[in-house]
């Protein structure tokens, strides 16, 4: 899709849409799609974050000034960054950009039944979530949002993010130009999440394709990506569905609603649930199948964050909130057949983690 609309719904987009909706957006259609249950939402695109950027720069030169920034200037980088956020935020959006956001959260709270839906505003930028360059939590999320102008001021702060130290450090150590580079923005339906978490394709500390591993925790999975708690974990087989690693956390600490109206707060789980599993055998069952379908869909391991709802019947209560390919061994598996061998037999090795045979051996 080549599109100059501000919003975009999930529905339209697919994966070959990383320019007009981001990685995490163009994942999210993707999933849509192929028939994995997603909270439904909206993007603000690419085209919007253009135009907000040629209204507020129309020269270029705040990109100018990032891009000859030195990563190892500290104290330029986060002088200058400083600067184009504050700039970013306090500038006026386009009328088209605030009237098309209003319009998406209007017509999707129409479509959920209820006024005031709670969403998630979460950063997507267009080199995010690929396997060379992950920019996972380099960019802003912000979640339990409600109304349309509290999504317009949180959308203008994922924008800002993109210019974070962190970020721009990265980009600049990466090399990412500057001028290539746009921040989409996905808008979409929180769950009313009992339990949240994540869980891989390939096991994260082993590289083990053979199992998905799922991290899961009370509330929401804030909590879990954060660190702020210790979740339960499992390891299951992708073969026979055998959990083969059981282990069930003191989950003291959660991610909750703030009964105030908008956004998140920790406070301490109940007592009763700090040493429960915050999953069962059936949705651990059904979470490892619907990650099966997912890597199968994309073709290689993937990284993904879920939910389990509190109020959805059993059976419809688990929903996916992103996926996005797993970075960490991908990379190792890039380095290790990158390297040059003294025999051809030892890069079989090297892939299985072997090591060379003494000479003669």
């Amino acid at each position: 899709m080549t599109s100059t609309r501000p919003v975009v719904r999930f529905a339209e987009i697919g994966i070959a849409d990383v320019s007009v909706a981001g990685g995490k957006g163009a994942s999210l259609g993707e999933l849509l799609r192929a028939g994995i249950r997603v909270p439904d939402g909206f993007v603000v695109t690419t085209a919007a974050f253009r135009t907000a950027v040629e209204h507020l720069d129309p020269a270029g030169e705040l990109a100018a000034r990032v891009a000859a920034l030195d990563p190892a200037d500290a104290a330029a980088v986060a002088a200058t960054t400083r600067e184009v956020r504050d700039r970013v935020l306090a500038a006026p959006l386009p009328d088209s950009v605030v009237d098309a956001v209003r319009a998406g959260y209007d017509q999707l709270c129409g479509d959920c039944g209820r006024t005031g839906l709670p969403v998630a505003v979460r950063s997507s930028a267009t080199s995010e979530d690929s396997a060379e360059a992950s920019f996972a939590g380099l960019q802003d999320t912000y979640l339990w949002v409600r109304g349309g102008e509290e999504v317009l001021d949180q959308v203008r702060r994922c924008w800002a993010s993109l210019y974070s130290v962190e970020s721009v450090t990265y980009r600049l150590r990466r090399h990412i130009p500057e001028d290539d580079l746009a921040m989409a923005v996905v808008v979409q339906r929180m769950v009313d999440s009992r339990t949240s978490g994540v869980m891989f394709t390939r096991s994260p500390l082993t590289g083990d394709k053979s199992v998905v591993c799922v991290d899961a925790s009370w509330g929401l999975g804030s909590a879990v990506v954060s660190g702020d708690v210790t979740p339960d974990s499992y390891v299951v087989s992708k073969v026979t569905g055998e959990i083969s690693r059981r282990t069930v956390a003191t989950k003291t600490r959660w991610h909750q609603p703030d009964p105030a109206g908008s956004g998140v707060v920790e406070t301490d789980v109940p007592a009763e649930l700090q040493d429960r599993p915050a999953l069962s055998d059936e949705e651990i069952a059904e979470l490892v199948a619907v990650a099966r379908r997912i890597e199968s869909h994309y073709g290689i391991p993937q990284d993904i964050e879920w939910a389990v709802s509190q109020s959805a019947p059993a059976g419809e209560n688990v929903f996916l909130l992103q996926s996005r390919p797993e970075t960490v061994w991908a990379a190792k598996d890039r380095a290790r057949a990158a390297v040059p061998t003294a025999r051809p037999f030892d890069h079989v090795l090297n892939l299985l983690g072997g090591t060379r045979p003494p000479a003669g051996g």
